[in-house]
């Protein structure tokens, strides 16, 4: 094993962490979720994404750091201009994160606690419109990462 094989293993992990996470939430836990009433509903995704928000971090601290390393073997110049357009996207999604992790998260942690049902909903309604965003933009990175730029 190499320090290359090492590097892309963690970033193909904290690849599959984020988006396989959002892909699972967005497609399975969201439309279970909905037959629950709203109370019980906010609730349980306050839980889910206490639990889930933390791996995102460390997911996008692995990517960045295997990401850096990969480049640095073959330098920015000289790397793919797939790997260039990854690190634009994956910027935009790590930006896109710190939006939904500073702005409608707090706000629907604080709405849960205090029994505000109505503004727990609206957060949480950002909150899934930010991570259906991500998750196509993830998706399409992943496309980039795979196929190149040559679809």
């Amino acid at each position: 094993m190499t320090l290359h094989h090492l590097m892309l293993f963690l970033h193909v992990l904290g690849v599959a962490v984020w988006v396989g996470g959002m892909a699972f939430a967005w497609l399975c836990l969201r439309p279970a979720a909905m037959q629950l009433p709203p109370d019980r509903r906010l609730t349980l995704w306050c839980a889910v994404l206490q639990g889930f928000f933390p791996l995102v971090w460390l997911a996008i601290a692995l990517i960045l750091v295997s990401g850096v390393g990969m480049l640095t073997e073959v330098g920015f110049a000289r790397a793919p201009l797939a790997w260039h357009v990854m690190t634009l996207t994956g910027g935009v999604m790590i930006a896109v994160f710190a939006s939904i992790w500073f702005g409608p998260w707090r706000e629907m942690r604080t709405a849960v606690v205090a029994e505000d049902w109505a503004r727990a909903a609206v957060a949480m309604n950002r909150i899934r419109q930010r991570v259906g965003f991500n998750l196509g933009l993830g998706v399409a990175t992943i496309a980039v990462a795979t196929l190149g730029l040559g679809f």
